[in-house]
């Protein structure tokens, strides 16, 4: 099998050479820094499959480019899918396979340590203490203790996000369609969505980007959050509505955002643009709060779980290549 992988950094190309050599599989890879989207598509012309991350472009108009070229797999490198048509996919013959759980650990922590150094504000605390200054106004934060965190999403990464705020000392609410019973048996407590929102000091998303989720942080819902809420991201950028977070912010609503996704990271997000002038206006209105931590889509960034996703993510192409059954389909539903 020869596979064209998109959105490949230096990371990617070492974990995925160490796993086709520690499971001996016969694949040839081939990285492409570039995005897959209309433009590149014709980049994968002669590969078998295509491996892509969460950013790239799996449309309509890109999945017809991919079949014209023999493509015959789509292997993401994620969880996520909501980028893929998978209708269209399914219409063409593509089979689309994921990671379903690469290490969820690795994105519940990050959400936690969003918290912790919002609340004791170490983004501030940091460059004051490396230019001598000691003093500790403005630096004032509060006892996670005690808190109530509305946790929206308890799949895996939801499930380990309670366990660790938990371990904190603090009362979980949570809203899911489908009810965890290994959140219920410690404690975490179901709700209807709007009383998650109202009752909790601080609100974190866990939950995949749908259509029935998208913009599931708005002004409607921010309205029914406590003054001083904390909203934390590490899912999908496009379940928040950014510009009515902003308005949250202003009006000091909401006082605190950490987000490690955003709606338009596309176009910024594993890129180096320290040297070039950034020209989306309504990322750098989010920068410029002091109250708000960004970074960029890292929460996945761990040693162990980029290893998961490339042993992950070339076991699913060989199951593909000998016609075995795969678990890691996603099926149109």
């Amino acid at each position: 099998m020869k596979v064209a992988v998109f959105s490949a950094k230096s990371y990617d190309k070492k974990f995925m050479e160490e796993a086709k050599q520690k499971l001996n599989f016969n694949i040839e890879l081939a990285f492409f820094e570039t995005r897959l989207k209309p433009k590149t598509a014709s980049l994968a012309e002669g590969y078998d499959a295509v491996s892509v991350f969460v950013n790239d472009d799996l449309g309509c108009e890109v999945l017809e480019t991919l079949k014209k070229s023999g493509i015959k797999l789509v292997a993401l490198r994620s969880a996520g899918y909501n980028n893929v048509d998978l209708k269209k996919a399914a219409e063409l013959g593509i089979t689309v396979i994921h990671v379903p759980a690469y290490s969820p650990y690795a994105v519940a922590e990050h959400a936690a340590a969003l918290i912790m150094a919002l609340n004791r504000k170490i983004h501030k605390a940091y460059p004051r203490v490396r230019d001598g200054n000691f003093a500790l106004d403005g630096l004032m934060g509060f006892d996670i203790r005690n808190k109530m965190i509305g946790v929206i999403g308890t799949g895996k990464i939801g499930e380990i996000f309670t366990r660790i705020m938990k371990g904190f000392g603090c009362g979980i609410f949570a809203y899911d369609k489908y009810e965890n019973e290994d959140c219920k048996n410690n404690g975490v407590m179901y709700r209807p969505l709007d009383e998650v929102l109202s009752k909790s000091d601080i609100i974190s998303l866990h939950c995949p980007l749908l259509p029935e989720t998208r913009h599931i942080i708005n002004e409607k819902t921010i309205a029914m959050m406590k003054n001083d809420v904390m909203i934390i991201n590490t899912s999908r950028g496009a379940l928040i509505d950014t510009q009515a977070v902003i308005n949250g912010l202003k009006s000091k609503k909401i006082g605190y955002l950490g987000l490690d996704v955003y709606e338009e990271e596309a176009n910024l997000f594993f890129r180096d643009l320290s040297n070039e002038v950034i020209q989306d206006d309504i990322f750098m209105r989010l920068l410029s709060f002091p109250n708000v931590i960004v970074t960029a889509h890292q929460g996945f960034f761990t040693d162990e779980a980029l290893r998961n996703i490339a042993e992950t993510t070339l076991s699913g192409m060989h199951c593909f290549v000998l016609g075995h059954e795969c678990k890691n389909i996603v099926k149109l539903k």
